[in-house]
């Protein structure tokens, strides 16, 4: 049910449309179709002011007005260009650090509360007029006492609380939703809604946005292709933050790029290596790569090197999740659409009996017409809109742990089209995808992922003896019983037998296998050992297949 707050936000959600003179918008949301009757309501009219401004600007304010989560919203619409007017997405671009700022006395509120200090003991200078201002936190600069140049970010004031009251709507709407819409099982609001709200909770802790930063700064080390700003630890706080100042020039100052003789079709081509680098080498990926976000260092033309700013959102993958979608990847950059369809079997997604023959049909009308395509001839905005068509047909499960990974292809996407329209996202991507494939499945990499699973496999070993010991005691004493009723249990006892000898054959193969794989790994000697070792466990299994005789 809607609680009465949430109801009163709705109405206010209308009203604010209304103002600035978005009525298709509230007639389009079906809560409220009676625009004309709303609108000679005392209030809800709009101004002749508000109707003179452009429709982009009156998007634009609305949703500033609106609050933090329809600002979020505007940043993320900003970068699909192909998707918007252009005057339109220029206007909510200016949402990305460009929202009102709080003002200079707030500031120092904040700060005080938070460090209990006289901000004279902690910086050497602090700058009162804010270097940007977003939805969540604005950002000023300043001197420690130390010398060293720094950006300090500060929460708005009062900002939980916005976006907990409209986490709320939104969370009793995902509810309506998933009782009352016919799509609303397969589509799962509820789940979607709550990793937003684990998403957006995480980005007002400040003290977690500084552990990301570092994670990530650890992850690119010495690189060239990004560089992430120091954390300057003793001044965080969980309502501050406080980083290195970097110099470069905006990701979305393109014309400023090409002054400076950057290489856009470099610059383009790391945003997609710093992409998939993130998301499968180091599972650890940033999920706000918006334009405001991101800042080049032009010292080198021609391999520009990105800088990020802005850590508070966050994503990583399961293994399975993960190993997934680089075969899907794969499979789709090869046209395998027998492939991508088994594996949407395979991974749960799609239940067990589902035809084969047709998701792959589905998949190939879906994915044939975007390839051999430059970047500029393709938009992932309505090749999603054509996978969630097939989603539908076979009634296939939104994946909520997914969400951030689309959003930030999404935006990796827009940033592509800015830099260089010409870009083939699929070539760029794919020779990264294949090599960590083909690292997955190295021996050095099975020995290392053994080491690593070494101390859990002792503890079970020294476990076992007395999980058996305790076995035989209640099987002596008479308390072990294990009842097993079937009409047809004679008949599969013989089977059951004959299951156990190819289970064990099995074992012994997969052992052999296993101790040629280590051998050879850990490259001992001698080496002939080791493929003997792998040519014993073959034949093994090869003969414990069906029909093999024994």
């Amino acid at each position: 049910m809607i609680r009465p707050r949430q109801l009163w936000r709705l109405l206010h959600i209308q009203r604010v449309l209304l103002k600035h003179g978005l009525d298709e918008l509230v007639a389009a949301t079906h809560l409220f179709r009676p625009v004309a009757w709303l609108r000679r309501i005392p209030g809800l009219g709009v101004s002749r002011a508000a109707r003179a401004q452009p429709v982009g600007v009156r998007v634009r304010e609305a949703l500033v007005e609106l609050g933090p989560i329809f600002v979020k919203f505007g940043q993320a619409l900003s970068t699909r260009r192909d998707l918007l007017p252009r005057e339109i997405a220029d206007e909510l671009a200016k949402l990305q650090d460009r929202v009102p700022p709080f003002p200079a006395e707030e500031t120092h509120r904040q700060l005080a509360a938070a460090y209990r200090r006289p901000l004279t003991e902690l910086f050497e200078r602090f700058d009162d007029e804010p270097l940007a201002a977003a939805s969540i936190a604005q950002v000023h600069t300043a001197r420690l006492t130390d010398g060293r140049e720094a950006i300090v970010k500060v929460l708005r004031p009062g900002v939980r609380a916005q976006i907990r009251r409209d986490l709320e709507v939104l969370h009793a709407l995902a509810a309506l939703a998933e009782r009352y819409w016919p799509e609303g099982r397969r589509l799962r609001p509820r789940e979607v809604v709550r990793e937003f709200d684990h998403t957006l909770m995480n980005e007002l802790d400040l003290m977690r946005e500084a552990a990301n930063a570092a994670q990530l700064k650890r992850n690119f080390e010495g690189s060239s292709l990004l560089f992430v700003p120091e954390v300057y630890w003793d001044w965080c706080r969980p309502t501050v933050l406080v980083m290195e100042r970097i110099y470069g020039i905006n990701i979305g100052q393109t014309d400023t790029l090409r002054e400076a003789s950057v290489d856009m079709h470099r610059l383009a081509a790391n945003g997609v290596e710093i992409f998939f680098t993130q998301v499968f080498r180091h599972n650890f990926f940033h999920a706000d790569m918006h334009p405001g976000n991101i800042f080049v260092n032009v010292d080198n033309p021609a391999n520009p090197q990105y800088i990020a700013v802005d850590f508070g959102i966050v994503g990583s993958l399961s293994a399975s999740d993960q190993q997934y979608l680089a075969e899907s990847f794969l499979a789709f950059f090869k046209r395998d659409y027998q492939r991508v369809a088994r594996l949407h079997v395979e991974s749960g997604w799609l239940a067990p009996d589902t035809r084969i023959d047709e998701v792959e049909s589905a998949f190939r009308t879906v994915c044939e017409p975007i390839f051999n395509k430059p970047l500029k001839d393709i938009s992932f905005g309505q090749f999603l809109v054509r996978l969630f068509t097939v989603a539908r047909q076979f009634d296939m499960e939104v994946q909520p742990q997914l969400i951030l990974l689309e959003k930030t292809l999404l935006n990796v996407e827009g940033l592509g089209r800015e830099l260089y329209p010409d870009l083939d996202l699929w070539e760029t991507a794919q020779p990264i995808l294949e090599e960590w494939m083909r690292e997955r499945v190295s021996g050095r990499a099975i020995v290392e992922r053994l080491r690593e699973q070494l101390p859990e496999v002792g503890e079970t070993i020294q476990e076992l003896p007395q999980a058996v010991h305790a076995i035989l005691q209640q099987a002596a004493s008479g308390k072990l019983q294990v009842e097993v009723k079937h009409p047809g249990l004679e008949p599969l006892r013989a089977e059951l037998a004959r299951g156990r000898r190819e289970r064990w054959r099995v074992t012994a193969g997969g052992a052999l296998l296993l101790a040629g794989v280590l051998w050879l790994g850990l490259e001992a000697a001698p080496l002939p050992a080791g493929w003997a070792l792998l040519a014993a466990g073959l034949a093994v299994l090869l003969f414990s297949r069906p029909g093999s005789s024994a």
